[in-house]
């Protein structure tokens, strides 16, 4: 990990979690750990959903994940992100998909793909 050259620059960019929203995260995640039965993979994907919220903003989450996954997943944690995350957050500008939803120039025509990003292929490799 600290072999990637923007480690520290990343790192300085990730919000500071509060000893009240670290004890808030752990609640729903125990809670959502308990009432779980089904496929672990998923309630992994949607802790670890829950871990970088706070991080990266409910806006890249939309754009990573479609609706239907999105719903899946406030479900399993008994939340609602746009409610729960920030909008953006200072990391969310490592996100390509958020970069060109802002070029564009509608964010919610991007998610729903009436907008298509050029080269998009390209983009997420970088």
């Amino acid at each position: 990990m600290k072999d990637n050259p923007y480690f520290e620059h990343n790192l300085a960019k990730l919000e500071t979690v509060s000893a009240e929203r670290s004890a808030e995260l752990e609640v729903i995640e125990r809670n959502a750990i308990a009432g779980h039965f089904g496929d672990i993979a998923e309630l992994s994907k949607a802790i670890g959903m829950l871990h970088i919220g706070d991080h990266f903003g409910w806006r890249v989450l939309v754009l990573i994940h479609n609706k239907r996954t999105i719903r899946k997943y406030e479900a399993m944690l008994g939340i609602s992100i746009r409610e729960f995350f920030p909008e953006e957050a200072d990391a969310s500008d490592r996100s390509i998909g958020l970069k060109a939803a802002k070029a564009l120039g509608n964010f919610w025509k991007v998610v729903s793909g009436e907008s298509k990003v050029e080269n998009k292929a390209k983009l997420d490799k970088k």
